[in-house]
Order: structure tokens, then C-alpha cells, then sequence
């Protein structure tokens, strides 16, 4: 029996990937271990590698969905939930129980009831600083995936269905806006407290769905508007540019006009802020697509393997950090000179891949021989065994 071909990667992605990650491991480097800038300004923007893998994950998961109804094939559901747990329930459960084993050196504020984490709901009231707390970011995915595929086969079973896909999609980047305005007209405005924020717009499930929408809308564009789609991906290098100048525009928004010193949140930029900071990286992945694009074209040093430990590297990198700090405090390691971070992020990258190489591959060479992909979504960058941070 032969063997199918590995999915073909796409540097574009991985480094977009590889850039997502980055940012998660200096953003968290200033929560865990430094609690200042560390990195300058890169510090106090990491969050946004989250966004940007929702962009990258609406992509990827958005084309599995839409390629097979685009084909007029079938779309197995049972196959897809079962693809989706493999990908990412095995290094999540072992991530957990390193939670769940070492209380005193990795608990936070709270720690959830253990089916909230085993259901992906622990996201929901979810205050900073508890237990596991950056797999929030999970939640939603898992959360979005659940919806996702069903609201595909409903609308697929109407009447007029592309243009029902597309009203579906715009209404809900709309409600995600109306939900964020109206946590921050219901929560004090701009006095709205760090727990409401937490709980009501960064946490929230319903306050973030819409930034997974604009990686969907490109699968959308692919696979039911193929001409449009290539005409687009032709310009490249100017979508590369526009990207970038639209990602400076939102990172220097976010950075001065989001959370303002003696006022506090802005109502334009908690309620429209997070799908336009969306549109500028659905724009960059447009780029990373495109053959024409230099994004596309240079394949950076180490972005590959980086893209391929992301998943792994996202869930470890956390409790690593913490539990480095009192062996590395021991040794009188400074951990804001330049050897003590090299050595923290080695820690983070050693444990990363050790969780990539000895969990998440076997479990998704499991998956490519028990619930193999379908062949039209081969070429969209997804890689074999771990593309995708799924959380």
C-alpha cells in the first residue's frame, strides 16, 4: 500500500506561523518571567500572534470545510471531528496533567473544574492570571469548529447558498463587533474593569469568533470564486505592502489609542479594533498565498520548523517559563540579560519540541492513516504532521 504524499507546505504560512508564535513567547516572557518590556515594543503587541493564528486556523480549517462542498463531494463530519480531536486533544491532555500534577509551581488565581477544561468551556468567566489560562485561545477554536462545519451544510442545503455563505459570514463579523460595544457600553465604558475585560471581550468566545471569519472569507474566495481568487493572488508584492501598512496602521492604534492613559478603553477600538487588525493579517495571508509574492517566495531560516512545533510550543511555553524561574533564580541567572532569556526560550523551545516530536507525531501519523485528508485541500500549506497551532 502506498503512502500519500505529505500535504506541500508553503513558506508564506510558515513564516507567518513561525512570526505568530514568536510573538506569543515574548509577549508571555513579560508576564511570566520579566513582568516588564523585555522585547520593546514587540512585547506589548505579542497578543496579536493569537489573531494572528486565528486568521491562519479560519484559513486552513475554512478550505478542509469548503473544498469538498466546492467539488460537489461529500463532507464527512464524523471524519472531520475525529481529525480535529487527533490534531489537538493529545497535547492538550498532556499539557493539562502537567497543570493539573504541579499545583504549587504552575496554578494560577483559580483553577477550573476539570470537565470545564475537558469540554474547552474554561474560557468562559475566565479571569487573567488562572490556571492554563492561555488555553483560552483553544476554546474558541474548538468552540468555532463546532459551528463552523454545521452552519457550512446547512447553508450548502439552501437555495442561493453562496450568497446566504456570505451574508452568514458578514452578519457575524457585525455581531462580533455589536458584542464588543456593547460589553464596553454595559461594563463601565471606559472604565471598564480588567475582570470585565477579561471575561466580557478578551476571553469571550462571542467577542473573538469574528477573527477566525477573515481566513474563512479567503477559503470562500478560493474555492467558490476561483477567478476572483487568482486575479488577486497575481498582485502579490502589493498585497504584501498593503498588508504590512495596514498591520503598522492597527499595531500603532492598538499601542496608543486602545487603552489610554487617565481615560482608558476606546469604544472604536475594543469594537471595531479586533476584526480590522483581523483584515490586515487575512491581507498578509493573501500575500503568503500568492506565487508572486516575495512572503511567498523567501523561505526564512528556521520558520518551517518553528510553523511545524507551533501547537507544541504554544501549550508548553508557559508552564516552562515558570518552572524554570526558581531553578535559574537559584543559579542567580538574570533573566532580563540577554543569556538569561536565550536560556528561558531554550527551555521553551526544548520542551516545545519534545512534546512535538514525542506526542503530536504519532498521534497525527495515526490520523493521516485512519482519517486521511481529503486531496483537494492538499496544497494549502498545511504540512505534515503539525502545521497548524491549533490554539
Amino acid at each position: 500500500m502506498s503512502t500519500p504524499l505529505a500535504p506541500r507546505r508553503i513558506d508564506g504560512l510558515d513564516t507567518l506561523r513561525a512570526c505568530a508564535i514568536v510573538l506569543v513567547l515574548m509577549s508571555h516572557y513579560s508576564v511570566v518571567v520579566s513582568h516588564k518590556a523585555t522585547f520593546g515594543f514587540l512585547t506589548n503587541m505579542g497578543w496579536m500572534g493569537v489573531d494572528l493564528f486565528f486568521v491562519l486556523s479560519g484559513y486552513l480549517i475554512g478550505n478542509q470545510i469548503l473544498s469538498p462542498l466546492a467539488r460537489g463531494a461529500s463532507f464527512s463530519l464524523p471524519t472531520f471531528f475525529a481529525r480535529r480531536l487527533l490534531r489537538t486533544v493529545p497535547n492538550y491532555l498532556v499539557v493539562l496533567a502537567l497543570y493539573l500534577s504541579l499545583p504549587a509551581q504552575l496554578g494560577g488565581s483559580h483553577t477550573a473544574p476539570l470537565w470545564r477544561f475537558l469540554t474547552f468551556t474554561q474560557n468562559i468567566g475566565l479571569h487573567f492570571g488562572e490556571t492554563f489560562s492561555h488555553s483560552w485561545s483553544l476554546c474558541v477554536e474548538e468552540q468555532f469548529y463546532m459551528i463552523l462545519p454545521l452552519a457550512a451544510l446547512l447553508i450548502a442545503a439552501r437555495r442561493h447558498a453562496l450568497q446566504w455563505g456570505w451574508l452568514v459570514l458578514v452578519g457575524a463579523i457585525v455581531a462580533g463587533m455589536v458584542v464588543r460595544g456593547w460589553a464596553w457600553m454595559a461594563h463601565g465604558r471606559n472604565t471598564i474593569s480588567d475582570v470585565d475585560f477579561a471575561v466580557h471581550v478578551y476571553y469571550s468566545s462571542f467577542a473573538r469568533f469574528d477573527e477566525l471569519l477573515p481566513g474563512v472569507a479567503i477559503a470562500l474566495l478560493k474555492n467558490f470564486h476561483g477567478g476572483l481568487y487568482q486575479a488577486i493572488l497575481r498582485r502579490g508584492n502589493a498585497l504584501l505592502v498593503a498588508g504590512l501598512a495596514a498591520l503598522s496602521t492597527m499595531v500603532y492604534l492598538f499601542l496608543h489609542h486602545y487603552q489610554v492613559d487617565d481615560y482608558g478603553f476606546t469604544f472604536p477600538m475594543m469594537t471595531f479594533g479586533y476584526p480590522l487588525l483581523a483584515a490586515s493579517f487575512a491581507v498578509l495571508t493573501l500575500a503568503a498565498l500568492s506565487p508572486n509574492s516575495l512572503l511567498h517566495r523567501v523561505r526564512v531560516p528556521g520558520a518551517e520548523q518553528l510553523a511545524l512545533w507551533s501547537y507544541a510550543l504554544y501549550l508548553a511555553h508557559k508552564p516552562i517559563y515558570k518552572l524554570v524561574l526558581e531553578p535559574l533564580g537559584r543559579w542567580q541567572v538574570d533573566t532580563d540579560a540577554p543569556a538569561g532569556i536565550a536560556l528561558v526560550l531554550a527551555a521553551a523551545l526544548l520542551g516545545g519540541w519534545l512534546l512535538y516530536r514525542l506526542v503530536e507525531t504519532p498521534f497525527m501519523r495515526a490520523r493521516a492513516r485512519w482519517f486521511p485528508a481529503e486531496s483537494g485541500a492538499a496544497a494549502t500549506g498545511q504540512g505534515s504532521p503539525g502545521q497548524q497551532r491549533a490554539a
